[in-house]
């Protein structure tokens, strides 16, 4: 067969393979910054936390780093702290990115206590990106030595 009996010159057929690859990527491109982009805020996992306790006390420690404490808001209810804000990254304008992990954007997150507390004795302090919240545990929720009594 001589390539002139073929119905698309070769020049033609990478041609629309090439337009074919682009429909592609911007395909691609589109569902990525649908997927991807989505702020890992809502998905309820920033800021990260540890929940600890002692006798006394539980314990919040949240990393927040960038994040003003002027930017945050704590409340606390008697069995759950929320913790809500917004994280503000100054990024230059009319660049492009080849890598974006870093999000910015309002955040809420309510973490649930193993026991009850008193709300009006909680304190926070934020230091070098770590959001400390003592929670004093409540009177009834605190355990009790009881003596045992010899006859």
């Amino acid at each position: 067969m001589r390539w002139s009996a073929w119905p698309i010159s070769l020049r033609g057929a990478f041609e629309e393979l090439e337009r074919m690859r682009q429909q592609m990527d911007r395909l691609f491109e589109d569902l990525s910054e649908g997927i991807l982009r989505e702020p890992t805020f809502s998905a309820g996992v920033f800021p990260l936390v540890n929940v600890s306790e002692d006798k006394d006390n539980y314990y919040v420690r949240a990393e927040l780093p960038g994040v003003k404490p002027e930017d945050l808001d704590i409340s606390a209810t008697v069995d759950s702290l929320i913790i809500t804000g917004e994280r503000k990254i100054s990024e230059e304008e009319n660049v492009n990115f080849h890598r974006r992990e870093r999000e910015a954007g309002k955040f809420s997150r309510v973490i649930s206590l193993p026991g009850q507390i008193d709300p009006d004795k909680v304190e926070a302090k934020c230091k070098n990106g770590i959001l400390t919240v003592i929670l004093p545990k409540a009177e009834t929720a605190k355990t009790r030595q009881i003596a045992i009594k010899t006859e």
